[in-house]
């Protein structure tokens, strides 16, 4: 990964920062949780251009000339979904199913990017207790399960489970397990278009879960497999035309 040069937005909605809510989050991500995700990036992709962005920014720092030289978004949001201009989102959804990368992280499930490129609900089970999760790899054939111990332990998570309403993915790559027996597909990865999305889910707010190794490389991971840096960037044509199939033929 360290010779792949890449441009990398890392968005997150940033209201917890901004509120310090938890009372914690400044001591845990001083530079905010898009700060910690983009340096343990840059410990993988050194020669990259890895740049930040939040909700507070102009267009949330998402115009269109930076989505059409951007070849990975990440995605971290928890409270603010509703906040997410539309306009934005339809012009990042345009990106994906060009050929762009996304990564979503753990409450982006309810992003408005990500529910609307998956076109379900997107909802789970959740509590936020403080327990145990175990990271289990069930596809080590994948390239993003490459170099991940199995199971990655994260000492206390919010836990999400099962029903996870989200179409059938493409690749089940990680499933986790909690203190409380539930299970959760935390890695999945699906096609858009030309896009490839990756879902990853651990990473609550009031834990220092981006500041593991393994989280870090599963993430980087994850960037490597959805970048497609050579693809020519250009949204699918979507028509429906006016005659029927036997006609047309």
């Amino acid at each position: 990964m360290t010779d792949t040069k890449l441009k990398i937005v890392v968005w997150n909605e940033g209201v917890h920062e901004a509120r310090n809510e938890p009372a914690t989050i400044g001591e845990m991500y001083p530079e905010g949780i898009h700060g910690a995700i983009a340096a343990g990036l840059r410990g993988f992709y050194p020669d990259s251009e890895i740049t930040t962005a939040t909700l507070a920014d102009p267009e949330h720092g998402l115009s269109e000339e930076v989505l059409a030289q951007t070849d990975v978004l990440l995605w971290w949001g928890h409270i603010a979904h509703e906040e997410v201009s539309d306009e934005v989102v339809e012009r990042v959804q345009r990106h994906v199913l060009g050929g762009m990368g996304l990564v979503v992280l753990h409450s982006g499930h309810f992003a408005k990017i990500f529910t609307r490129l998956l076109g379900t609900t997107c909802s789970l089970k959740w509590r936020n207790e403080g327990e145990r999760e175990l990271v289990w790899t069930v596809k080590p054939s994948h390239p993003i399960a490459a170099g991940i111990e199995s199971p990655i332990v994260i000492p206390q998570q919010e836990m999400y489970g099962e029903l996870f309403d989200i179409p059938e993915p493409d690749d089940l790559i990680f499933i986790s397990s909690f203190s409380g027996g539930e299970v959760f597909r935390s890695g999945v990865t699906f096609s858009r278009g030309k896009g490839r999305i990756f879902y990853f889910s651990p990473g609550d707010q009031e834990y220092p879960v981006y500041h593991q190794a393994q989280i870090q490389k599963v993430i980087a991971n994850g960037v490597g497999w959805v970048a497609q840096p050579g693809v020519f960037r250009e949204a699918p044509e979507v028509s429906n035309p006016a005659r029927g199939w036997f006609e047309a033929r």
